[in-house]
């Protein structure tokens, strides 16, 4: 399978892409024709008087002519979650056998899930593209105004027909959890991590797009590669990191480059978050790698006699003269703004419903995460932590005890299952200092969490992060004193905070862990 370049032009990433894992997992009809051409990566091509013991062979995907009322349609896994931009319809070859018209939905689905369900009820399918005309035997391009991030697509047909490609055009939207932990070096110029090669001065033979692609490259065709010049150079490329980092290794893989490599490259970054810099504009940039010989068909590491530089969102490649590079990874640590930024970006662009659903771990009661995921899009960690603290003084106190109720007992650790695995997680990172306590105290605790239920029937909260079970213990004595309105706001305090440092765990990717 050879990889080729973005034939329709677009500046976005396939989020549909075969290198990415996308997958057509369903068709109800293909009669004609498989629905797994409707991903491959090259070129459709026509086979004059080519059948098969079903009648023409066509290189797409292809229905039966439908005698019955209703339409056609294909579910496809997304090689990568994202916000869908734009997509590509091509008919190529399809005459006289093309559909009158398409629409497109998307769904959000955790996991991998079996394709029975995703044809069940239950999947909430959401409008990506209209019912929109087709013309027959061209590039279809149509722009998509969603700003939800989708896992799924369903691709609708009326009423049959026969479609060569689908292209889904969009920004790459990873879990947050690709950043590792704080410190850690990760791929910054991964696509896969929401990397993008957003200029270049010339890509005549190969994409840009292909250099930040996953694994080493297929062949020739899988990289970026410049025509031959014939000046002294250099042809650039600029990638825009998946988030703002510092750089500590580099690896420029010519890997299939043989007889086209270039001869040396250097690599510089820039700080530009609000604007794409100039490839050309030197005072921009500062070099981390200097002009450095290459050799062909290797995968060239750099982790020595870097360049000093500072944070960056920018990373731009020269090679000299011209030639090809089948990949480029760039691995630094994200940096504390890096980090929000990305995750704020994730949070902002879930679906209703998964919003709903991360909030909720944050903290148990269904409206604070129903009422919190109206309030996006978040500027800010500190925005979104200001807007959850409004809404839940703004809950009845039904609410708030629907949110102690997901907690567990200062000493326990085990909580309800009611807020899901990721809200578990976190009550047993909060509550990890419990462990170092004395069987004494943990007997204490136990006497005092049923004091406190038997007074005011409910469980005891604390916000535990960073305190003893001494320290819980004397609070929990102390609040024993409370009349029942003023516990009552004294645990809904509690609640707020333990919220607060959820909410910063979730968009800045920070696991709780022991």
């Amino acid at each position: 399978m050879t990889a080729t370049a973005a034939e329709d032009g677009s500046d976005l990433v396939n989020l549909a892409d075969l290198r990415f894992g996308a997958t057509v997992l369903y068709a109800n009809d293909d009669f004609f024709a498989s629905k797994d051409n409707l991903l491959l990566p090259q070129k459709p091509i026509f086979i004059d008087g080519k059948y098969t013991d079903r009648g023409k062979w066509m290189d797409g995907w292809e229905s039966k002519r439908r005698r019955v009322p209703g339409h056609d349609f294909a579910i496809l896994r997304l090689g990568v979650p994202g916000v869908v931009r734009e997509v590509v319809v091509d008919t190529a070859f399809f005459r006289g056998n093309f559909p009158e018209s398409c629409s497109i939905d998307g769904a959000s689905v955790r996991g991998y899930p079996a394709t029975e369900a995703l044809l069940e009820g239950d999947v909430a399918w959401t409008p990506v593209l209209p019912r929109t005309k087709l013309e027959g035997n061209s590039i279809n391009r149509f722009a998509v105004k969603s700003t939800d991030r989708f896992t799924h697509l369903r691709l609708n047909i009326f009423p049959d027909g026969g479609v060569a490609r689908l292209r889904v055009y969009g920004d790459v939207l990873a879990e947050p959890k690709w950043m590792g932990r704080s410190g850690a070096a990760v791929d910054l110029a991964a696509a896969e991590h929401g990397a993008i090669v957003v200029a270049c001065n010339d890509m005549f033979f190969g994409s840009r797009h292909n250099l930040i692609m996953p694994n080493r490259a297929l062949d020739m065709g899988d990289g970026w590669e410049t025509k031959r010049s014939r000046r002294e150079g250099p042809d650039w490329v600029i990638v825009k990191l998946g988030a703002e980092g510092v750089l500590e290794r580099l690896v420029v893989d010519t890997l299939h480059f043989k007889g086209n490599s270039p001869e040396s490259a250097a690599l510089c970054v820039c700080h530009a978050p609000d604007r794409e810099p100039s490839g050309t504009r030197e005072e921009d940039w500062t070099p981390v790698l200097p002009r450095t010989k290459l050799l062909p068909h290797t995968a060239h590491v750099f982790d020595e006699g870097l360049g000093a530089h500072g944070p960056a969102t920018h990373a731009r490649l020269r090679i000299w003269p011209d030639g090809g590079v089948s990949r480029l990874r760039l691995f630094g640590v994200v940096t504390d703004d890096g980090r929000e930024a990305a995750g704020l970006r994730y949070v902002n662009a879930l679906a209703t419903k998964d919003a709903e659903a991360v909030f909720f771990a944050c903290c148990g009661a269904r409206a604070f995460a129903q009422r919190l995921a109206a309030t996006r899009p978040a500027s800010s960690l500190a925005a979104l932590q200001k807007a959850a603290a409004e809404v839940w003084a703004s809950l009845a106190a039904d609410d708030w005890e629907e949110a102690f109720r997901g907690h567990p007992r200062i000493g326990e650790r085990k909580a309800p299952p009611t807020q899901g695995a990721t809200a578990a997680a976190w009550s047993r990172g909060e509550q990890s200092k419990v462990e170092s306590a004395s069987a004494a105290v943990l007997a204490e605790l136990r006497e005092v969490n049923e004091a406190y239920e038997a007074k005011f029937g409910r469980t005891y909260i604390v916000c535990a992060t960073g305190k003893t079970a001494e320290e819980m213990l004397a609070i929990a004595k102390g609040r024993l004193q409370n009349a029942p309105d003023a516990e009552l706001r004294a645990a809904a305090e509690e609640q707020r905070k333990i919220t607060d440092l959820r909410l910063a765990k979730l968009v800045l990717a920070a696991e709780a862990r022991r």
